[in-house]
């Protein structure tokens, strides 16, 4: 498929059916995720695959799971970061969304739904799963089939501001 008609597919899904995530998707999914680039190669993710009730049930107490019977808690090892120098950004937080991101994708190109969560409370997700203080839970991946469907990937034409209002070449304006 066209890249760009994949990602214009691509769309928060907050309401999935109870058809369940192959291992074979699943495992393609996580492969996309491996993939995806980080800063100098560094690879801080670290991603526990919730797939049992018990697990979602723990989860949900963190946040809402919208149906989701599959959730990938992405989160970033602190132990090895890439910090900037000048003002001590780091950048763990850029790899885990883009590792989100590539995952997202293929979780589209699968037909499966998703959506990626931050307001979520990390304590209740530390304790719940025995996450150790050096790994900071960072993102919720919710995957599964959506109830009503996907989105239309025209969308965009109203649901997004046109290029001129956010792109600026040279100089900012």
């Amino acid at each position: 498929m066209n890249f760009l008609t994949l990602a214009k597919q691509r769309c928060t899904t907050r309401g999935f059916n109870e058809q369940k995530i192959s291992d074979a998707d699943l495992g393609q999914i996580l492969c996309a995720g491996r993939v995806a680039p980080t800063a100098c190669n560094k690879q801080p993710q670290r991603i526990v695959v919730d797939r049992r009730e018990e697990n979602i049930a723990k989860i949900r107490k963190a946040y809402q799971t919208f149906g989701s019977s599959c959730v990938l808690i992405v989160c970033r090892d602190r132990r090895n970061e890439l910090i900037r120098p000048y003002d001590k950004k780091c950048s763990g937080d850029l790899d885990i969304g883009i590792i989100c991101d590539h995952m997202m994708l293929e979780a589209r190109e699968l037909n499966i739904g998703s959506v990626m969560v931050g307001l979520f409370d990390p304590a209740i997700i530390r304790e719940g799963f025995n996450i150790p203080e050096y790994i900071e839970p960072t993102a919720l991946l919710f995957l599964g089939y959506p109830n009503n469907g996907f989105l239309s990937p025209e969308r965009h034409e109203t649901a997004r501001k046109p290029l001129n209002e956010t792109v600026f070449y040279e100089t900012y304006i």
